[in-house]
């Protein structure tokens, strides 16, 4: 193989995507990455200026999964929140925060933080113009705001679920079930605009005593958290809670399509574009209408998934996809799809900047990285 410039990681140390990296590095017959912290390039972007002004590859990893990075950009957004008049903002000093697995703890302010971070890396990258960034910052702080890639795509032309445009008047849930009504949507997805990972979901149908909805959100007596079980809320007090929390904190709230089913259970898919291209699909299932993996989904039959779609909505699928794929300045983008119910068309969801960790799957006897960095290497 010819010498190839090395790679720099911007992620999490120890992580499983920096390790699973790394791995397939190794199997390319590459050296490993250089690994910088997300927690010392949030607080000292100039660390950034500390490497070498050398051709190489730079891979932006997910930041999640990390409380020391959730601190620093928490911090980064302080400012921000405040001037953006946050209804919502974290108490100093964040180092005193206490650490509680799945704490929702001020996401508007998180990501007002984490877009300042990936300003800083897109002024330090500027310096260093032979780095090959796989995925511009741009880019990222794009597809970490739903409410921009859905605009964004059904401007292309590219099918979407239709969405509200909520303003700060009526981003409250009787301004939703007004705008629900005014839609015509029986049901709604209400999803926090910088989320992921199904990270402050909520399926909202609305009824008589203020209706009922899906979601994986619980309040506690520090806060909101996320589960890992979805639970069904149907006290309206309760509704409303988590209804006011998501819109306070800018949602994206889009009509909920009924989905194609599989074996008697509804699914959608992941869809990997690798430089412009469908490379890796998932077929996720559930009884419920969200199908997250981590949510109670479970993987679906690729065999029988090709078996069902009609080739011809395959094709129209696959097609939105790249031209999902050629809207974002990015190696890689995770597209979440879904056919319509007996596949009467197909809707692009979102798109993913880290979409990306889909352990075991594997194409040509490759994994997803040893795809990714292939491709990178081309």
């Amino acid at each position: 193989m010819p010498t190839a410039p090395p790679f720099l990681i911007i992620g999490n140390p120890g992580n499983r995507r920096v390790t699973l990296f790394q791995e397939a590095l190794i199997r390319a017959g590459l050296p490993p990455a250089h690994v910088l912290a997300w927690e010392a390039v949030a607080r000292a972007p100039d660390v950034l200026l500390d490497q070498p002004d050398t051709e190489r590859f730079v891979r932006i990893d997910a930041a999640g999964e990390d409380a020391g990075v959730e601190r620093a950009f928490l911090k980064r957004g302080h400012a921000d929140a405040l001037a953006a008049g946050c209804d919502t903002v974290a108490p100093a000093p964040l180092d005193a925060l206490p650490d509680e697995h799945g704490r929702v703890l001020c996401p508007r302010q998180h990501h007002l933080g984490f877009l300042r971070v990936l300003e800083d890396l897109s002024a330090r990258f500027t310096l260093r113009p032979r780095w090959r960034v796989q995925s511009a910052p741009g880019a990222i702080a794009d597809l970490f705001d739903k409410r921009v890639t859905s605009r964004r795509y059904a401007a292309l032309g590219i099918s979407v679920p239709p969405f509200l445009d909520l303003n700060e008047a009526s981003a409250h849930p009787e301004g939703l079930r007004q705008g629900m009504r005014d839609a015509g949507f029986r049901e709604a997805f209400v999803k926090l605009s910088c989320g992921s990972s199904a990270s402050c979901l909520a399926l909202y149908r609305p009824g008589r005593s203020g209706g009922s909805l899906l979601t994986s959100l619980h309040r506690g007596p520090t806060g909101w958290f996320n589960s890992l079980k979805v639970r069904r809320v149907t006290d309206a007090r309760d509704v409303d809670a988590v209804l006011a929390f998501l819109l306070r904190e800018g949602s994206q709230v889009e009509e909920a399509r009924p989905k194609a089913r599989l074996g008697g259970d509804v699914f959608d898919c992941r869809v990997l574009a690798v430089r412009g291209e469908p490379a890796f699909t998932v077929v996720r299932q559930s009884r419920l209408p969200i199908t997250n993996l981590h949510l109670g989904g479970y993987r679906g039959d690729l065999g029988a998934f090709h078996a069902a779609v009609p080739r011809r909505e395959l094709e129209a699928a696959m097609e939105s996809c790249r031209a999902v794929a050629r809207a974002h300045d990015c190696l890689h983008v995770g597209i979440d799809l879904m056919f319509e119910d007996f596949f009467h068309g197909h809707r692009v969801l979102e798109a993913n900047a880290f979409g990306d960790l889909l352990p075991g799957l594997t194409r040509d006897g490759l994994s997803v990285y040893d795809w990714e960095i292939r491709e990178a290497l081309r």
